[in-house]
């Protein structure tokens, strides 16, 4: 979403990241180099930022901020760069770090520097030596797609180019920016803050429990033994993602201690986020800095460099920044979670005031070279330097693409849009039907869509992170915890809108789909207590299901095993109902199957391609090729007999198709083109064929209109999907099972999408840097890993 105002009328400079007043270390350095590049560059330069929202109401930003990027709508990201290409930038300059970006490892800036035509300057905020496959894979495409990359460590640079392949002349190492103050006496300030008189210990930055702070709580007993004086200031906000998902537990807990240890008048906690102006008082105030954090993975640190910068003596846990910084006498580290070596070196500086100072000076005097005015024009000269290597590289792109064919242009798959999933749901669950797209009460609820939309709002939150999904997954699992009826082990179906039972018994069926909810709840439920509940409703239910004779009631349970070992999988219990279903089912294909009809029953009705699905999970993980080979036989079958000019025609329900028979052509519905979308990229995890992806697009591709009326079922004007396709006409209908359907295919096929992009990233480290800027393939099923844990970050500001 684009804004106005930018500062000046000059060549033009964009910064991608986050920024103020969002409370994020990377936001406050972004908005600090910001204003010294303009310093630097003078009227010449017009200096404007695309900021990345976590939020979806954005922050109030000031003018520079010209276009806003919601963090997790990949749509956005591509916006970005056509308005970047437009504005015709003479650079732009990417903050990078993994968690402020969406995507698994905050891949989707990609779809964003991949389409970008103009130079590009990328400061690394993380550089870890020891990635997982997918951020080695992101962060070496961001280097292929850099013209520069900024680092602020040697460290830094060696891992670079060690680990990820940059080559070193690629690589530029710029100090991280601090204040340029005087240096002095911190009796100078200490009265504005109430400790005239006493020793001041200093640690600032965003609250998180990897600061490791509760150490240095723990000495404060010793030293205050021997120094009564001493206050320790904390001072910051706790930092707004762990807030969100558990207040002040943690600053909580520090006060609990120092209170416990006696000391609580000795710490003085400062629970927000200051302003410039004001944390360099803070830090004039100080005698000593203390940074005691737990790991040793962090290139860089923002509060060092300022606590440095300001003339701060400093003791320090040994992570990699704080090595490099303190070296040669500029500060004491001490070993990780030690709290008696933090009150021994403490002591001896508070103790020798000559080496205290001394400390001070060489820490100010090191520093001067770091100041934001050379750190601004530092960047301009890459810049200038990003400017002349990426004209180079056009002219060789020019070249190859003169002599390399023209690339067909890739779909784009519709951003996830939960309007009418939000619109079906009331406090109780979802409701089954709809007139048109409106709500119909008259028909209640079911467990069926109950746990279909417990998985889609579970994937949803796995690949978004969109907390407003927690509570209708809460209402999902209360719902499934309410239909449990623990006298006969069975789960309920439909509930009538007054929320009396309409049955007292629930079909097979219906229990297979609440076991294969409560399998993806356990597998991808953020919260140990949404897990827990989850966990114990699948436990009790999943002993009726061995006396059951339906064999989709089989396939579903199967898959929700499947799902449910992702959390527990030494679970003995749960791998021999699956050992013991699954043979049930492959039997059933071999008792029924014959040269020309490849199927388990003599007529094929609904949610089919569950079926082969369930056989092809079990023969990957039972280690059973012959369940892989009919699961993949009876699923190309499937395609076969529902293949119609290339495009998808499914059994409809009007009579179904029986052995000997004519298949139905209507009525379609959408749960078997989700039951294939979800089978076919199955068979593609399990074979590695190529020809699955094209399936499962042929079958997600229904939809959008790919079928026999050629008219799309998705409704973009609601987010909703209609329930299918009559001989002449579209069902205008939006209920549960038509959205639900649509929405876990549009869910696995992100999934897709972004397990391939990374794929041909693994593929390309195999191949020689190619100066070409290609467009991300659009195509697999990746479980979203957790954005990387804070502490090992940058943005401790």
């Amino acid at each position: 979403m684009p804004r106005t105002g930018h500062d000046g009328n000059g060549t033009k400079i964009a910064f991608v990241s986050d920024y103020l007043p969002r409370k994020c270390g990377i936001a406050t350095f972004t908005h600090d180099l910001c204003n010294a590049v303009a310093l630097a560059g003078g009227k010449k330069y017009g200096i404007f930022n695309i900021a990345m929202n976590d939020v979806p109401e954005g922050y109030p930003y000031p003018p520079r901020v010209r276009f806003e990027v919601r963090q997790n709508v990949q749509a956005d990201y591509r916006l970005a760069a056509e308005f970047l290409n437009i504005q015709q930038v003479s650079a732009v300059c990417l903050q990078h770090e993994y968690g402020i970006f969406g995507g698994l490892c905050g891949s989707h800036i990609l779809a964003m520097l991949r389409r970008l035509r103009r130079p590009l300057v990328t400061t690394l905020h993380t550089v870890l030596n020891e990635p997982n496959d997918q951020q080695h894979l992101v962060l070496q495409e961001i280097g292929r797609l850099s013209d520069r990359m900024v680092v602020m460590s040697e460290m830094a640079n060696s891992i670079l180019h060690e680990v990820y392949d940059i080559p070193l002349e690629r690589i530029v190492m710029i100090p991280h920016g601090i204040p340029d103050v005087p240096f002095v006496d911190p009796n100078f300030f200490k009265d504005q803050f109430g400790v005239e008189g006493r020793k001041v210990l200093l640690t600032f930055g965003l609250l998180s429990p990897g600061k490791g702070l509760e150490y240095v709580v723990e000495a404060m007993p010793q030293i205050v033994e021997k120094h009564p004086e001493v206050a320790y200031i904390i001072l910051g906000a706790t930092h707004p993602h762990v807030k969100r998902e558990n207040g002040e537990e943690y600053r909580n807990g520090l006060t609990r201690r120092a209170s416990e240890l006696g000391v609580a008048d000795n710490i003085i906690f400062v629970n927000r986020f200051v302003e410039l102006e004001e944390l360099c008082e803070y830090l004039g105030a100080a005698d000593l800095y203390v940074t005691p954090y737990l790991h040793e993975a962090q290139i860089t640190s923002g509060t060092l460099a300022y606590a440095m910068g300001t003339g701060k003596a400093t003791v320090s846990t040994p992570y990699w920044y704080a090595k490099e910084m303190l070296a040669d006498e500029r500060g004491r580290l001490v070993p990780f979670r030690d709290s008696d070596a933090i009150a021994r070196e403490v002591l001896d500086l508070l103790d020798n005031e000559t080496e205290l100072n001394a400390m001070r000076k060489r820490s100010y005097n090191f520093c001067r070279k770091m100041t934001w005015p050379k750190v601004g024009q530092a960047y301009l000269d890459v810049f200038a330097e990003a400017t002349k290597t990426w004209v180079d590289r056009q002219r060789v792109t020019v070249a190859v693409a003169e002599s390399a064919p023209t690339p067909g242009k890739q779909d784009e798959l519709p951003e996830t849009d939960l309007r009418h999933f939000r619109v079906m749901t009331d406090d109780t669950g979802i409701l089954q039907h709809a007139r048109y797209s409106t709500p119909d009460r008259n028909h209640g609820y079911c467990t069926d869509d109950v746990a279909r939309g417990l998985i889609v709002a579970a994937m949803h939150w796995d690949q978004s992170e969109d907390n407003s999904v927690l509570p209708i997954m809460q209402t999902y699992l209360s719902f499934l915890a309410h239909a449990y009826d623990e006298k006969n082990g069975r789960f309920l179906n439909f509930m009538n809108y007054d929320r009396t039972w309409a049955e007292m018994v629930g079909s097979e069926d219906s229990h297979g789909r609440a076991l294969w909810g409560l399998g993806m709840g356990v597998a991808l439920c953020p919260y140990e207590s949404m897990i827990a509940l989850a966990t114990q409703l699948f436990q009790h239910g999943l002993h009726a299901v061995e006396n059951f004779s339906s064999p989709r009631a089989w396939a579903f349970t199967i898959v929700g095993i499947h799902a449910y070992l992702r959390r527990f999988g030494g679970d003995s219990d749960a791998r021999r109902i699956r050992a013991l279903l699954s043979e049930k089912l492959f039997q059933h294909f071999v008792d029924n199957m014959t040269d020309d009809w490849a199927w388990c029953e003599n007529t094929v009705t609904y949610a089919n391609a569950k079926l082969p699905h369930a056989l092809l999970m079990s023969g990957k993980w039972m280690g059973r090729d012959d369940m892989i080979d009919v699961g993949k036989r009876a699923l190309q079958w499937l395609l076969d007999v529902q293949t119609n000019d290339g495009i998808l025609s499914i059994i409809g329900t009007d009579g179904w198709y029986t052995r000997g028979g004519t298949k139905a052509q209507f009525d379609q519905q959408p749960i078997e083109a989700h039951a294939l979308v979800d089978a076919c990229i199955e068979a593609y995890h399990v074979t590695r064929e190529e020809h699955w992806i094209d399936q499962a697009r042929k079958a997600f591709l229904w939809f959008l209109g790919d079928n026999d009326l050629r008219r799309p079922l998705y409704d973009f004007t609601t987010g909703g999907c209609r329930d299918g396709l009559h001989v002449d006409r579209v069902n205008e209908n939006q209920g549960a099972e038509s959205v639900l359907a649509w929405l876990m295919s549009l869910l696995l096929m992100h999934d897709l999408q972004m397990e391939q992009t990374l794929g041909q990233l693994a593929a390309d480290e195999k191949v020689q840097e190619r100066p070409v800027r290609k467009a991300i393939k659009p195509v697999g099923t990746v479980i979203s890993a957790r954005k990387e844990d804070e502490v090992t970050h940058s943005n401790d500001q």
